[in-house]
């Protein structure tokens, strides 16, 4: 899903890159509200854990991929705000370091990947919880299906932005139809992916999980014959990990997913890939500008051994992506916590 430069013509990634910034502006402010002590950490962690799933694609129909997009995931784990920014981070990693998504496309891929894939998802995840029974299974549910349809929203993103400013004349019908039906079954494994993820979380530390707050019912108790809420317990439920724990085990994880799994994806071209080249529409693509880095097509440069060149540059990529994803949310932390703070509450 990654939109290459030379897809989308120039006003209309300008405007994309104009909701991009305003929607970071956004869920910055949005953020704070999400962001503590203990879940800044996290947030950072999330972003390098996509950073890496994105690299484990999965083949999903005869010569088709596909891969995690993230933001059902960030967003039911650290919440929807710092989700837009904990997978724009990853996006913004990718162009600069990799070459995998164009920089002039850099606001296309963030309206789509970041902002859609969120949005939608945390939308049918909250309606979902509203109907379904309050219980942590309801959360594992309930992230499956959202995941499920966020992808395809995102395929129809994409086909509205090139309806508008697509450089290559191809039908809108063909271009939606196939777009769509490929991100269907790449949705599938997203949700899979989700599913198993936030319940793994969810299993050692649900409190960490913006997503199942609010969640445990109070019991019910009959007096004089009418229902009333039981006394709140006395001490909370005892986590199965610590959050240091926690966080180096996910670190762990993603440095083998992209350092060693990674070897292992799929090397068929991911769903726009190949619609894009059975459809024609990567007939104006350009070459990235950043083609040159030592990083670009997510291989170490010099290092000739395969398996050893996409690990090492798999591990960079999670070292830094949790290094910047770590430094963006403990700025917000911080600056929530000026905003907090005895100086600014006017008393």
């Amino acid at each position: 899903m990654h939109v290459p430069d030379g897809f989308i013509d120039a006003p209309t990634s300008a405007v994309t890159g104009v909701i991009g910034a305003g929607a970071i502006a956004v869920s910055l402010r949005g953020a704070r509200r999400e962001l503590d002590e203990r879940t800044a950490p996290l947030a950072g962690l999330v972003a390098a854990f996509i950073f890496a799933v994105q690299m484990l694609n999965f083949p999903v129909a005869a010569g088709t991929s596909g891969h995690l997009l993230g933001g059902a995931l960030a967003a039911i784990l650290v919440g929807p705000y710092t989700g837009v920014l904990c997978v724009s981070v990853v996006l913004l990693m990718q162009g600069v370091l990799f070459a995998d998504g164009g920089l002039t496309a850099l606001g296309v891929n963030i309206t789509d990947m970041a902002i859609v894939t969120t949005v939608v998802s945390y939308a049918v995840f909250r309606g979902l919880l509203a109907v379904l029974p309050r219980k942590r299974r309801s959360v594992t549910v309930a992230s499956f299906v959202a995941a499920v349809l966020s992808v395809p929203a995102a395929a129809v993103a994409f086909t509205l932005m090139y309806a508008v400013g697509g450089t290559t004349d191809v039908s809108i019908g063909k271009v939606a139809t196939a777009m769509i039906g490929v991100h269907v079954l790449i949705g599938i494994g997203e949700a899979v992916i989700t599913a198993l993820t936030v319940s793994a979380v969810i299993a050692v530390r649900p409190d960490l999980v913006h997503g199942a707050r609010g969640l445990q019912q109070r019991l019910k108790l009959r007096v004089d014959g009418a229902l009333v809420d039981a006394p709140a317990p006395t001490a909370p439920v005892a986590a199965r990990t610590s959050r240091r724990t926690l966080w180096i085990t996910g670190l762990i994880t993603s440095l083998v997913l992209a350092g060693f799994v990674s070897f292992y994806a799929s090397a068929n071209p991911d769903g726009l890939e190949k619609v894009a080249h059975d459809k024609g529409i990567d007939k104006k693509a350009e070459k990235h500008a950043s083609a040159d880095s030592p990083l670009a097509d997510y291989g170490v440069k010099d290092v000739s051994d395969a398996r050893l060149s996409g690990g090492l540059a798999g591990v960079i990529g999670v070292g830094v992506t949790v290094v910047a994803g770590s430094a963006v949310f403990w700025a917000v932390r911080r600056r929530r916590s000026a905003d907090v703070s005895p100086v600014n509450t006017g008393l």
